[in-house]
């Protein structure tokens, strides 16, 4: 099937009794035992599996072209079940503008226990000279939040099993529409499902796909059972409702934002744009070999710096000054004042999620915000 065909029906199971096109949701925490005292439909203790959780990592798997699915509470949550997997003094390799969320995870969570340096992903003699005797996972962010640099996924899968490396991809920007990691190479990808996935800005969660089922996927599958940073039905109810119109919401995305994109790239106020989709974005050639398109994210600068940043987002309709992305409405945010003192974002930087508005509706928002500085 093809991916608009997967994500309808993958994450769909037809009630036997009632006949229910669409999957009921399940909110028991516990299932009953036979006489024998196992458990015949394979369900123990909804920390455990779910028959909703069990749909969404079902459709998750299919759309990676992975080989099984685990999903979390969040973002973060399955990003640290990553970590959580390792050997205490392990050694990782991130991007040096990973999203500040697990970055700060790295640096406070797992101080002592791991080490990790943080190096540009797109200069790959940079990865290869990062790597050390305790090296075990080399983790990318393609296309990263909020710069939009993109690693070369099959040039770093390639690198890390040279050297027996976990390699893992952090795609919650591209999604598994424009970019499928597991087939370019890499062992895990990750999600932030709160994101495009979910699509509507109301549900938190996140999720792991592996290209195989070997001993790390048997340790990050434990963690998801005894740790318990799990979905509730609801979550995996409301998530997999979201991925059945991820396809089509994703080309309006991108139409959108490709608008938004040239129409900010000629504007005498912007200092740069930041989009894979442009040819002047310095891997645009890369975008267009390892992606199926470009996404729904873009950042720009401002000429007039953080001050006019400020103002700028202050002054806009449609656009909603918010945290987060991949929602139908459009959302714009000054990103560095978000991601603490320590960031790496230039100051004059604003991260925008394009959304499903009127192309018309979001350059006319705009050019009244510019209008005001």
């Amino acid at each position: 099937m093809k991916l608009e065909t997967i994500a309808i029906h993958s994450g769909n199971h037809t009630d036997e009794h009632t006949r229910a096109v669409i999957q009921p949701i399940t909110l028991s925490t516990t299932f009953e035992r036979a006489e024998d005292g196992s458990y015949p439909e394979g369900y123990i203790y909804s920390r455990l599996d779910n028959p909703n959780r069990r749909s969404l990592e079902n459709v998750l798997t299919k759309l990676e072209s992975g080989a099984d699915a685990c999903v979390f509470s969040s973002g973060n949550a399955a990003g640290t079940t990553v970590f959580q997997s390792l050997e205490p003094g392990s050694h990782i390799i991130a991007p040096d503008d990973m999203y500040h969320g697990l970055r700060n995870c790295l640096k406070e969570v797992f101080k002592g226990i791991l080490t990790a340096d943080f190096v540009d992903m797109t200069d790959l003699e940079a990865v290869r000279a990062a790597i050390k005797p305790e090296t075990k996972l080399i983790w990318i962010e393609t296309p990263s939040n909020p710069l939009l640099k993109l690693s070369d996924i099959e040039a770093i899968g390639k690198l890390a099993k040279e050297h027996q490396l976990i390699a893992v991809c952090d795609s919650t920007f591209a999604t598994p529409i424009i970019q499928q990691p597991l087939l370019l190479g890499m062992d895990l990808v990750m999600h932030s499902t709160t994101k495009y996935l979910g699509g509507h800005s109301d549900v938190i969660g996140g999720a792991l796909v592996t290209k195989e089922k070997n001993p790390l996927w048997e340790k990050i599958r434990q963690i998801q059972g005894y740790a318990g940073a799990v979905p509730a039905p609801f979550d995996c109810f409301m998530t997999t409702r979201g991925i059945k119109s991820l396809p089509w919401r994703m080309k309006g995305h991108e139409h959108n934002t490709r608008i938004v994109a040239e129409f900010l790239s000629t504007h005498q106020k912007v200092e740069a744009v930041y989009y894979p989709g442009l040819s002047t974005h310095p891997q645009h050639e890369l975008a267009k070999k390892q992606m199926n398109g470009f996404g729904g994210m873009l950042s720009f600068l401002l000429k007039d710096g953080e001050d006019a940043a400020r103002r700028f987002v202050n002054h806009l309709q449609v656009f909603t000054q918010a945290t987060s992305l991949g929602g139908v409405e459009s959302l714009i945010e000054h990103r560095a004042s978000v991601e603490g003192p320590d960031t790496k974002t230039p100051r004059n930087l604003i991260r925008v999620s394009v959304g499903l508005e009127n192309e018309e509706d979001l350059i006319e928002d705009l050019q009244l915000a510019f209008n005001s500085l």
